[in-house]
């Protein structure tokens, strides 16, 4: 799993696993919103893939 380079809008985390998913990065966005809205880490659960994923490589995106 991979932040996204191609689908990213703060830190390419949700496009990342969109990606490995297979799912629009649109839709996992909109989970991870109405997710966080319930109490809980998940704030903190971002940061740290923020951190701990790599970024996707060049070459995947064909440049």
């Amino acid at each position: 799993m991979h932040r996204s380079r191609k689908h990213k809008i703060i830190a390419g985390v949700c496009g990342g696993i969109a990606d490995s998913l297979g799912l629009p990065p649109t839709l996992v966005r909109v989970l991870w919103l109405v997710l966080s809205l319930i109490p809980g880490p998940l704030w903190i659960a971002y940061v740290a893939l923020w951190i701990l994923m790599p970024k996707a490589p060049e070459t995947v995106y064909g440049r």
